[in-house]
């Protein structure tokens, strides 16, 4: 296997794996955000703001696996 097959393994190897994170930590977080504003309601402007930020920040992990694989591919797709 050459190189330029092994980067582009490599860069679809982290674009699923950059997918799954954000997956996953979205979902827990946004549980987590219903269960505290259903508990109790009048906490809900406090904690939503905090909740959209945080929610970006995991967002931009799953891009950094995006913009990896297209950092490889285009080092090392034949053209």
């Amino acid at each position: 296997m050459d190189t330029a097959a092994v980067a582009l393994l490599a860069g679809a190897l982290a674009v699923g794996i950059a997918g799954i994170g954000p997956a996953i930590g979205i979902s827990l977080m946004t549980s987590a955000f219903f269960n505290s504003v259903a508990r109790q309601p009048e906490i809900q402007g406090n904690v939503e703001k905090q909740y959209f930020i945080t929610l970006g920040l995991v967002e931009l992990l799953g891009l950094f696996g995006f913009v990896t694989f297209f950092l490889l591919y285009l080092k090392y797709a034949p053209n």
